[in-house]
Protein backbone atom coordinates (compact mmCIF):
# COMPACT_ATOMS: atom_id res chain seq x y z
CA UNK A 1 0.00 0.00 0.00
CA UNK A 2 2.81 2.53 0.76
CA UNK A 3 4.48 2.00 -1.84
CA UNK A 4 1.55 1.91 -4.29
CA UNK A 5 2.34 -1.00 -5.89
CA UNK A 6 0.77 -5.13 -6.41
CA UNK A 7 2.13 -7.01 -3.77
CA UNK A 8 2.15 -10.85 -4.46
CA UNK A 9 3.11 -13.46 -1.70
CA UNK A 10 3.49 -17.16 -3.06
CA UNK A 11 3.50 -18.72 0.55
CA UNK A 12 2.53 -16.42 3.65
CA UNK A 13 3.82 -19.69 5.94
CA UNK A 14 7.43 -19.03 4.34
CA UNK A 15 6.74 -15.24 4.98
CA UNK A 16 8.41 -13.94 8.44
CA UNK A 17 6.10 -10.58 7.88
CA UNK A 18 2.52 -13.49 7.66
CA UNK A 19 4.15 -16.60 9.28
CA UNK A 20 2.66 -16.47 12.67
CA UNK A 21 -0.50 -14.70 12.01
CA UNK A 22 -3.33 -16.89 13.15
CA UNK A 23 -5.27 -17.15 9.26
CA UNK A 24 -1.99 -18.69 8.56
CA UNK A 25 -1.11 -20.98 11.29
CA UNK A 26 -4.68 -21.72 12.24
CA UNK A 27 -8.16 -22.00 10.13
CA UNK A 28 -8.43 -21.40 7.57
CA UNK A 29 -4.50 -21.58 7.10
CA UNK A 30 -3.88 -19.17 3.67
CA UNK A 31 -0.98 -19.51 1.91
CA UNK A 32 -1.29 -17.41 -1.20
CA UNK A 33 -1.64 -13.35 -0.91
CA UNK A 34 -2.03 -10.89 -4.19
CA UNK A 35 -3.37 -7.61 -3.44
CA UNK A 36 -3.77 -4.15 -5.27
CA UNK A 37 -3.40 -0.92 -3.87
CA UNK A 38 -6.64 1.38 -3.57
CA UNK A 39 -5.61 4.75 -4.74
CA UNK A 40 -7.94 7.57 -4.10
CA UNK A 41 -7.83 10.29 -7.55
CA UNK A 42 -5.77 12.53 -4.67
CA UNK A 43 -2.95 9.64 -4.85
CA UNK A 44 -4.14 8.25 -1.24
CA UNK A 45 -3.84 4.95 -0.37
CA UNK A 46 -6.72 3.68 1.82
CA UNK A 47 -6.25 0.21 1.71
CA UNK A 48 -6.15 -2.72 -1.38
CA UNK A 49 -8.43 -5.30 -2.97
CA UNK A 50 -6.66 -8.40 -2.33
CA UNK A 51 -7.15 -12.36 -3.04
CA UNK A 52 -5.96 -14.86 -0.70
CA UNK A 53 -6.63 -18.42 -1.26
CA UNK A 54 -5.67 -21.91 0.67
CA UNK A 55 -3.20 -22.94 -1.77
CA UNK A 56 -0.45 -21.11 -4.17
CA UNK A 57 -2.10 -19.64 -6.94
CA UNK A 58 -0.59 -18.75 -10.27
CA UNK A 59 -2.01 -15.32 -11.57
CA UNK A 60 -1.60 -14.32 -15.25
CA UNK A 61 -0.63 -10.79 -16.63
CA UNK A 62 -4.05 -10.27 -17.87
CA UNK A 63 -5.74 -11.33 -14.76
CA UNK A 64 -3.49 -9.09 -12.32
CA UNK A 65 -4.65 -6.06 -15.00
CA UNK A 66 -7.82 -7.17 -14.59
CA UNK A 67 -7.87 -6.76 -10.65
CA UNK A 68 -6.05 -3.66 -11.27
CA UNK A 69 -9.77 -2.21 -13.27
CA UNK A 70 -11.49 -3.72 -10.53
CA UNK A 71 -9.39 -1.88 -7.97
CA UNK A 72 -10.04 1.48 -10.05
CA UNK A 73 -13.68 0.98 -9.89
CA UNK A 74 -13.85 0.05 -6.41
CA UNK A 75 -12.15 3.84 -5.96
CA UNK A 76 -14.52 5.54 -8.42
CA UNK A 77 -17.76 3.76 -6.46
CA UNK A 78 -16.44 5.00 -2.68
CA UNK A 79 -15.64 8.35 -4.46
CA UNK A 80 -19.08 8.69 -5.88
CA UNK A 81 -20.65 7.77 -2.52
CA UNK A 82 -18.66 10.20 -0.72
CA UNK A 83 -20.10 12.74 -3.57
CA UNK A 84 -23.30 11.87 -3.31
CA UNK A 85 -23.46 12.36 0.64
CA UNK A 86 -21.60 15.45 0.23
CA UNK A 87 -24.63 16.68 -1.40
CA UNK A 88 -27.30 15.12 0.85
CA UNK A 89 -25.50 16.95 3.16
CA UNK A 90 -25.65 20.31 1.50
CA UNK A 91 -29.41 19.79 0.54
CA UNK A 92 -29.87 18.84 4.21
CA UNK A 93 -28.12 22.75 4.89
CA UNK A 94 -30.17 23.98 2.47
CA UNK A 95 -33.61 23.15 4.18
CA UNK A 96 -32.54 23.55 7.13
CA UNK A 97 -31.79 27.43 6.28
CA UNK A 98 -35.04 27.59 4.89
CA UNK A 99 -36.51 26.97 8.04
CA UNK A 100 -34.42 29.17 9.68
CA UNK A 101 -35.85 31.48 7.23
CA UNK A 102 -38.85 30.83 7.63
CA UNK A 103 -39.22 30.77 11.29
CA UNK A 104 -37.43 33.85 12.09
CA UNK A 105 -38.94 36.10 9.58
CA UNK A 106 -42.23 35.18 10.73
CA UNK A 107 -42.39 37.38 13.29
CA UNK A 108 -41.08 40.62 12.09
CA UNK A 109 -43.31 40.04 9.41
CA UNK A 110 -46.43 39.44 10.70
CA UNK A 111 -45.64 42.75 13.04
CA UNK A 112 -45.13 44.88 9.75
CA UNK A 113 -48.60 43.83 8.87
CA UNK A 114 -50.06 44.15 12.26
CA UNK A 115 -48.85 47.87 11.25
CA UNK A 116 -50.48 47.92 8.25
CA UNK A 117 -53.95 47.43 9.80
CA UNK A 118 -53.19 49.87 11.92
CA UNK A 119 -52.55 52.63 9.42
CA UNK A 120 -55.90 51.54 7.82
CA UNK A 121 -57.74 52.50 10.81
CA UNK A 122 -55.50 55.73 10.91
CA UNK A 123 -56.53 56.50 7.30
CA UNK A 124 -60.04 56.92 8.17
CA UNK A 125 -59.04 59.32 10.97
CA UNK A 126 -56.78 61.47 8.92
CA UNK A 127 -54.20 61.23 11.90
CA UNK A 128 -51.25 62.16 9.97
CA UNK A 129 -48.70 62.01 12.37
CA UNK A 130 -49.17 58.72 13.63
CA UNK A 131 -49.30 57.37 10.20
CA UNK A 132 -45.85 59.01 9.58
CA UNK A 133 -44.55 57.03 12.65
CA UNK A 134 -45.81 53.77 11.34
CA UNK A 135 -44.30 54.06 7.70
CA UNK A 136 -40.99 55.05 9.92
CA UNK A 137 -41.08 51.85 11.92
CA UNK A 138 -42.37 49.89 8.72
CA UNK A 139 -39.42 51.30 6.77
CA UNK A 140 -36.99 50.26 9.93
CA UNK A 141 -38.01 47.34 10.66
CA UNK A 142 -38.39 45.83 7.01
CA UNK A 143 -34.46 46.85 6.82
CA UNK A 144 -33.33 45.34 9.52
CA UNK A 145 -35.27 41.99 8.22
CA UNK A 146 -33.53 41.73 5.13
CA UNK A 147 -30.31 42.11 7.56
CA UNK A 148 -31.71 39.50 9.50
CA UNK A 149 -32.19 37.17 6.23
CA UNK A 150 -28.91 37.85 5.33
CA UNK A 151 -27.33 36.48 8.55
CA UNK A 152 -29.73 33.76 8.71
CA UNK A 153 -28.72 32.43 4.93
CA UNK A 154 -24.69 33.28 6.12
CA UNK A 155 -23.90 34.26 2.21
CA UNK A 156 -20.11 34.58 3.05
CA UNK A 157 -19.25 35.45 -0.53
CA UNK A 158 -20.24 38.88 0.26
CA UNK A 159 -17.94 41.76 0.88
CA UNK A 160 -17.69 42.51 4.37
CA UNK A 161 -16.79 46.16 5.30
CA UNK A 162 -14.77 46.57 8.64
CA UNK A 163 -16.95 46.60 11.50
CA UNK A 164 -20.17 45.60 9.24
CA UNK A 165 -20.39 42.20 10.88
CA UNK A 166 -20.18 43.32 14.81
CA UNK A 167 -22.60 44.85 17.44
CA UNK A 168 -22.24 47.20 20.23
CA UNK A 169 -24.73 47.02 22.96
CA UNK A 170 -26.16 50.78 21.62
CA UNK A 171 -26.59 49.19 17.98
CA UNK A 172 -27.91 45.80 19.22
CA UNK A 173 -30.48 47.30 21.13
CA UNK A 174 -31.62 49.55 17.82
CA UNK A 175 -31.65 46.27 15.83
CA UNK A 176 -34.34 45.02 17.93
CA UNK A 177 -36.08 47.24 18.76
CA UNK A 178 -36.39 48.04 14.61
CA UNK A 179 -36.86 44.11 14.47
CA UNK A 180 -39.73 43.40 17.36
CA UNK A 181 -41.49 46.81 18.07
CA UNK A 182 -43.69 46.79 15.03
CA UNK A 183 -44.52 42.88 16.26
CA UNK A 184 -45.36 44.05 19.96
CA UNK A 185 -47.37 47.08 18.89
CA UNK A 186 -49.60 45.14 16.50
CA UNK A 187 -50.68 43.40 19.21
CA UNK A 188 -50.60 46.01 21.99
CA UNK A 189 -47.61 44.61 23.77
CA UNK A 190 -45.03 47.00 25.60
CA UNK A 191 -41.45 45.93 24.59
CA UNK A 192 -38.96 47.84 26.27
CA UNK A 193 -35.25 47.21 25.52
CA UNK A 194 -32.66 48.49 27.72
CA UNK A 195 -28.68 48.82 28.25
CA UNK A 196 -27.70 48.01 32.02
CA UNK A 197 -26.19 51.02 33.08
CA UNK A 198 -22.89 49.27 34.53
CA UNK A 199 -22.20 47.66 30.96
CA UNK A 200 -18.60 48.48 29.55
CA UNK A 201 -18.59 48.97 26.05
CA UNK A 202 -18.08 46.06 24.13
CA UNK A 203 -18.27 45.28 20.47
CA UNK A 204 -18.94 41.96 19.75
CA UNK A 205 -19.72 39.56 16.34
CA UNK A 206 -23.51 39.04 14.90
CA UNK A 207 -22.66 35.73 14.50
CA UNK A 208 -26.64 34.35 15.12
CA UNK A 209 -27.04 36.81 17.88
CA UNK A 210 -30.06 38.46 16.07
CA UNK A 211 -31.33 35.26 15.84
CA UNK A 212 -30.91 34.02 19.45
CA UNK A 213 -32.11 37.00 20.85
CA UNK A 214 -34.66 37.37 18.29
CA UNK A 215 -36.14 34.06 18.98
CA UNK A 216 -36.90 34.68 22.62
CA UNK A 217 -38.26 38.31 22.50
CA UNK A 218 -40.68 37.01 19.20
CA UNK A 219 -41.54 34.13 21.76
CA UNK A 220 -42.37 36.55 24.95
CA UNK A 221 -44.77 38.68 22.22
CA UNK A 222 -46.58 35.37 21.35
CA UNK A 223 -47.49 34.24 25.14
CA UNK A 224 -47.88 37.80 26.50
CA UNK A 225 -51.45 38.36 26.49
CA UNK A 226 -52.61 41.96 25.01
CA UNK A 227 -51.65 45.01 27.73
CA UNK A 228 -48.80 42.76 28.83
CA UNK A 229 -45.27 43.72 29.11
CA UNK A 230 -41.46 42.12 27.55
CA UNK A 231 -38.13 43.74 28.79
CA UNK A 232 -34.99 42.90 27.69
CA UNK A 233 -31.65 43.87 29.62
CA UNK A 234 -28.47 43.76 28.05
CA UNK A 235 -25.72 43.49 29.72
CA UNK A 236 -21.54 42.81 29.34
CA UNK A 237 -18.69 41.18 31.39
CA UNK A 238 -15.73 41.66 30.94
CA UNK A 239 -12.69 39.10 31.73
CA UNK A 240 -9.68 40.74 32.71
CA UNK A 241 -7.49 37.64 31.96
CA UNK A 242 -5.28 37.67 28.62
CA UNK A 243 -7.00 35.07 26.19
CA UNK A 244 -10.37 34.54 27.81
CA UNK A 245 -13.59 35.87 25.99
CA UNK A 246 -15.74 38.52 27.54
CA UNK A 247 -19.23 37.68 28.20
CA UNK A 248 -22.54 39.36 26.75
CA UNK A 249 -25.60 38.52 29.21
CA UNK A 250 -29.36 39.04 28.21
CA UNK A 251 -32.13 38.80 29.96
CA UNK A 252 -35.88 38.62 28.15
CA UNK A 253 -38.59 38.63 30.56
CA UNK A 254 -42.54 39.36 30.04
CA UNK A 255 -46.00 38.98 31.74
CA UNK A 256 -46.72 36.20 29.99
CA UNK A 257 -48.64 32.93 30.72
CA UNK A 258 -45.68 31.36 32.10
CA UNK A 259 -44.94 27.76 31.64
CA UNK A 260 -44.87 24.29 33.60
CA UNK A 261 -41.74 22.82 34.93
CA UNK A 262 -42.13 20.03 32.69
CA UNK A 263 -42.14 22.61 29.69
CA UNK A 264 -38.91 23.90 30.58
CA UNK A 265 -37.76 20.99 30.36
CA UNK A 266 -38.35 20.26 27.07
CA UNK A 267 -37.21 23.47 26.05
CA UNK A 268 -33.51 22.78 28.40
CA UNK A 269 -33.70 19.08 26.83
CA UNK A 270 -34.11 20.33 22.68
CA UNK A 271 -37.59 18.20 22.64
CA UNK A 272 -40.12 21.52 23.22
CA UNK A 273 -42.66 21.52 20.22
CA UNK A 274 -44.51 24.74 18.85
CA UNK A 275 -47.52 25.91 20.98
CA UNK A 276 -50.34 28.88 19.97
CA UNK A 277 -49.52 32.18 21.74
CA UNK A 278 -52.34 34.23 23.95
CA UNK A 279 -53.99 35.81 20.34
CA UNK A 280 -53.73 32.29 18.47
CA UNK A 281 -50.53 32.94 16.89
CA UNK A 282 -48.82 29.74 15.34
CA UNK A 283 -45.67 28.04 15.33
CA UNK A 284 -44.00 25.85 13.31
CA UNK A 285 -42.30 24.09 16.48
CA UNK A 286 -38.71 25.12 15.46
CA UNK A 287 -38.34 28.17 17.55
CA UNK A 288 -36.79 26.80 20.71
CA UNK A 289 -34.94 24.00 19.70
CA UNK A 290 -33.59 26.35 17.51
CA UNK A 291 -32.70 28.79 20.30
CA UNK A 292 -31.13 25.75 21.97
CA UNK A 293 -28.99 24.55 19.11
CA UNK A 294 -27.97 28.23 18.22
CA UNK A 295 -26.90 28.78 21.89
CA UNK A 296 -24.78 25.76 22.46
CA UNK A 297 -23.17 26.23 18.93
CA UNK A 298 -21.98 29.70 20.71
CA UNK A 299 -21.07 27.67 23.73
CA UNK A 300 -23.07 29.19 25.87
CA UNK A 301 -25.88 29.19 28.66
CA UNK A 302 -29.47 29.13 29.32
CA UNK A 303 -31.46 29.59 32.09
CA UNK A 304 -35.46 29.70 32.31
CA UNK A 305 -37.25 31.04 35.38
CA UNK A 306 -41.06 30.92 34.87
CA UNK A 307 -44.59 30.64 37.01
CA UNK A 308 -47.59 29.59 35.84
CA UNK A 309 -49.95 32.84 34.98
CA UNK A 310 -47.25 35.35 35.96
CA UNK A 311 -44.50 35.00 33.15
CA UNK A 312 -41.33 34.11 31.93
CA UNK A 313 -37.52 34.96 32.50
CA UNK A 314 -34.77 34.03 30.13
CA UNK A 315 -31.04 34.20 31.04
CA UNK A 316 -28.93 33.55 27.98
CA UNK A 317 -24.73 33.77 28.57
CA UNK A 318 -22.79 34.30 25.39
CA UNK A 319 -18.91 34.32 25.04
CA UNK A 320 -17.71 36.94 23.19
Amino acid sequence: MLDGKSLEIKNLKEDDRFNDKSYVTDGPKLRYYYGVPLTTSKGLNIGALCVLDKQTLDISPENQELLVMVANQVIRRLEALKMIKTLEDKVEELNLSKCKVSHDIRSPISGIIGLAEIMKGEVKNAKVAEMIELLDMIQKGGESLLELADSILNQEERHVEPGENEFSCETFAKKLKELYVPQAKAKQVALEIQIFKESKAIFFSKNRLLQIVGNLVSNSIKFTPKAGKVSVVISTESNDEEGLPNTLILHVSDTGTGMTKEKKQEILSGKAVSERGTSGESGYGFGLSLELHLINKAKGSLEIESDIGKGTRFEVRLPV
